[in-house]
């Protein structure tokens, strides 16, 4: 990566001589490595890296933990934990050109951002938290992945994840941004077929009166799930740099990436849980809807088998790319240096932890669910940018971006107080139910 370069500032004056209007075209470009020409963002590709991103194993998760609130509620639930991701990942994103405007470069992380608008402290949270969830959210997809590949394979386990591991994330350490968006795009279109076929064969059994069901006392326990479901804003750094600062381009991506996964979310627990209707409940334990749609339907078994290695493998890419993105960047590396050792961070721990016990990471996944996304893509989004628009400390250093996301200090106290609300809620649950 170049130096950044400023391609084009234009300044309009206002009825007010104080005030100027600055209107950002391209931050810097990025180059071909090898012929050394302006090799331009791809939209598309973007906008497939963020639906991949976020289409992962919590789609899988979703039927169990909302089964007894029902589907018109947890439709409802769907729809504003979207609309809520959405916002926290364009708080991102604006901090993130800001930041990369003031450090003139690309490839800026949570920790730079972190350390410019919060300080020592929110780099801390940022760096256990975002650590913390990827870890375990690779665990978790290299273990379920690794499973569907030993039945379909008959290989050992071991054998299966370091395959899984190796090839994907070979592609995101040798292959071009281009190459990556490809593979991703393709993967993305394998999840649209398997989920049409998918659809088309548990949609004969559906029962659309039980779709009408909503209990909302039941909506607080599957919101961290649904939440960790629409997890993307790990990529929303690489996504800033590879998109060039353009923010009309990074918002579009943002808004139509993250559509996709909700269209999908919705029509999945749809078919789920209008299909199932006799799911038993307990204080203890609930039974997994997907299990016995498994086991009562032959045809749907390898098709949810197939879909799932796709929305996994899309997820796993995202999670790589962010991940040793984040760690080239907290290890100081150069841009474009020394990339061996950040990939081989990212790729070999989840291989070793995900062929011990499960049960402890699919715990670790429930708590990160709960506490650590609500803080590192909740709470800290918000607190960064408040602290980018109204900190007073560096009035010199002030960046005219505009801003992605209306509504002033009133829309970041609500972010700030709804992950609040959430993990206080969870809190007097646990503590009432140890």
């Amino acid at each position: 990566m170049p130096p950044a370069v400023a391609e084009k500032i234009s300044t309009q004056p206002s009825e007010s001589e104080n005030e100027t209007e600055f209107e950002f075209e391209r931050l810097f470009s990025n180059l071909n490595q090898a012929t050394l020409k302006r090799e331009a963002g791809s939209l598309s590709s973007a906008i497939f890296l963020v639906a991949g991103t976020t289409i992962g194993a919590g789609i899988l998760a979703i039927p169990a933990v909302t089964q007894e609130s029902g589907f018109l509620a947890s439709a409802i639930t769907c729809v504003l934990c979207w609309i809520y991701m959405v916002v926290t990942g364009l708080l991102i994103a604006e901090v993130n050109v800001n930041t990369m405007c003031q450090l003139g470069s690309g490839g800026v992380s949570l920790v730079s951002m972190a350390m410019r608008t919060v300080g020592s402290v929110g780099v801390q949270i940022v760096c256990w938290s975002y650590i913390f969830i990827h870890y375990a959210l690779l665990v978790a997809y290299v273990a379920r992945s690794s499973e569907i590949m030993s039945n379909f394979l008959g290989i050992p386990l071991w054998e299966s994840a370091t395959i899984f591991s190796l090839l994907l994330g070979g592609i995101c350490y040798f292959g071009s941004q281009r190459f990556v968006g490809a593979v991703n795009g393709v993967l993305v279109f394998g999840i649209i077929i398997s989920f049409a076929a998918l659809v088309a064969v548990a949609s004969g059994y559906l029962q659309w009166d039980v779709l009408l069901k909503a209990n909302f006392q039941a909506v607080p326990m599957s919101i961290p799930i649904i939440v960790l479901s629409f997890v993307y804003q790990n990529v929303v750094p690489v996504l800033c740099t590879n998109l060039e600062g353009d923010l009309s381009k990074v918002r579009t991506a943002i808004v139509l990436g993250t559509s996709i996964p909700l269209v999908l979310f919705l029509v999945w627990n749809a078919v789920i849980l209008g299909t199932i209707t006799t799911v038993e409940m307990s204080s203890d334990k609930i039974m997994d809807p997907l299990q016995q749609l498994l086991s009562t339907n032959e045809v749907v078994g390898p098709i949810v088998e197939v879909f799932s290695l796709f929305a996994i493998a899309t997820s796993y890419i995202g999670f790589v790319l962010g991940l040793s993105d984040f760690l080239s960047d907290l290890l100081k590396l150069p841009a474009g240096q020394s990339r061996s050792l950040p990939y081989a961070m990212t790729l070999v721990p989840p291989i070793v932890l995900s062929l011990l016990d499960p049960e402890i990471f699919f715990k670790a996944l429930d708590f990160a669910g709960t506490y650590g996304v609500l803080v590192l893509f909740g709470i800290l989004p918000a607190a960064m940018s408040w602290s980018d628009r109204y900190s007073s400390s560096s009035p010199a250093m002030k960046l005219p971006v505009p801003q992605l996301v209306p509504g002033g200090r009133l829309t970041l106290s609500l972010v700030v107080g709804g992950a609040a609300c959430v993990i206080f809620s969870e809190l007097l649950e646990k503590l009432g139910h140890p």
